[in-house]
């Protein structure tokens, strides 16, 4: 024997105007929507990106893989700092 079918019911007026007064976060959190958020992993790799860069920029030598991310680690701190206090 088939199944029957549940109705399918049209949203009422009352259940209408509920949905139109619902209020959206804004993405940042913090109102200010012209600095842009990081997550810990953005952070992460942008650092690792630009260690990989200063690896390649010393011709893939092994051995300063430490030195690099250091290095890296200032390069992108310094630029969201300077990027902070203009914004």
């Amino acid at each position: 024997m088939a199944k029957a079918k549940t109705p399918v019911t049209k949203p009422t007026k009352a259940r209408m105007k509920t949905t139109k007064k619902l209020l959206q976060m804004p993405e940042s959190g913090n109102g200010n929507n012209n600095a842009p958020q990081y997550s810990p992993a953005d952070f992460e790799a942008e650092i690792r990106f630009r260690a990989y860069e200063l690896y390649q920029q010393r011709g893939c030598t092994p051995g300063q893989e430490e030195q690099d991310w250091f290095a890296a680690e200032r390069e992108v701190l310094a630029r969201r700092d300077r990027h902070k206090h203009t914004a």
